[in-house]
């Protein structure tokens, strides 16, 4: 499998990395800008209320089933198509005067008017105070593994490799959020989770072209750090090809037919994958480079030994 990726003649990766590097600083501007202005549709296990997942026999018109919630019983109520048109999620939000059971009555009866074949497939609850610690113990999860990283990645590599990899994390991190914040997808515990599996995913794909491109710089005798990274990366593709292929037909089997429940995931997942590979080559090694990455900062330091500015003993 290896043999039928193999890539034998080097590939000039940066000749495009200056406007691939513009692309991503666009990519993270427009995601920051998201962010601030729209911000992210938090799911239920972060904001706390009731879901309730109803499927209708017909295709339903969201404007005429919205008129039916205008009560005091379902006040608040977010009504938007989960997947299909004949399918639909209302969310409610925690009312301190009404029980859950009284507002899902109430979206019951509405959408009866509607259709009388109506189907309730689930109803969920989470407090405002669970979600809220959802939310502040999600957040560190992240901070907390972006951390760690950072240190692991320092010990492991030259400062200027490893300024390119927290880059790299950070630039998956953010355009993943940000297309999350622009489409408007609602963001649950399983897109968190899928958020961690892109963090590290990211760092695994960075760390074995760094790991080349640090044995072709003690390798190859000549040739500047652009021709050692293009070098690197042409070798490491194959790898990267079948990897990302077999995660790429595991992840779109389950965006495809996994189901609601972790279609957040499988989404996360897929912008991360191709956020990811990219990344490697142009925001990392890319910066590494800009940096002043060269031959002399991948050498081993070498150890004076105790007494060696000693004249000899020897006759």
């Amino acid at each position: 499998m290896l043999q039928i990726f193999s890539v034998t003649k080097m590939i000039d990766f940066l000749k495009h990395a200056k406007v691939i590097s513009i692309f991503s600083m666009f990519l993270v501007i427009a995601s920051l800008t998201s962010l601030g202005v729209k911000g992210i549709n938090w799911g239920l296990d972060f904001t706390g209320g009731t879901v309730v997942e109803l499927e209708f026999s017909k295709p339903v018109d969201l404007l005429e089933l919205r008129a039916q919630y205008e009560t005091d019983a379902a006040s608040g109520a977010v009504v938007q198509n989960f997947g299909s048109s004949r399918d639909v999620l209302i969310r409610l939000p925690v009312l301190e005067d009404l029980k859950s059971e009284v507002q899902v009555a109430a979206v019951m009866d509405g959408a009866q008017t509607i259709d009388a074949g109506v189907i309730q497939k689930r109803v969920e609850f989470v407090g405002p105070q669970v979600g809220k610690e959802l939310a502040e113990q999600g957040g560190l999860a992240v901070i907390v593994a972006l951390i760690c990283i950072l240190i692991y990645v320092s010990f492991r590599f030259e400062w200027r490799l490893a300024m390119g990899s927290v880059a790299a994390l950070a630039h998956d991190v953010i355009v993943t959020l940000g297309i999350f914040s622009i489409l408007q997808l609602e963001f649950d515990l399983t897109v968190l989770a899928g958020l961690l599996t892109v963090v590290g995913y990211s760092l695994n794909d960075t760390i074995v072209v760094y790991d080349r491109i640090r044995e072709n710089f003690l390798k190859m005798r000549k040739g500047g750090p652009n021709e050692v990274v293009n070098t690197s990366i042409t070798q490491t593709m194959s790898r990267t090809i079948i990897t990302t292929g077999t995660t790429l037909v595991v992840v779109i089997a389950l965006f495809l037919k996994g189901g609601s429940m972790i279609h957040g995931f499988a989404t996360a997942l897929l912008c991360g994958i191709f956020v990811g590979t990219y990344s490697s080559i142009y925001v990392a090694s890319y910066l590494a480079i800009k940096l002043g990455i060269c031959r002399e900062h991948m050498m081993p330091v070498e150890i004076e030994k105790e007494g060696a500015d000693q004249p000899s003993m020897m006759p």
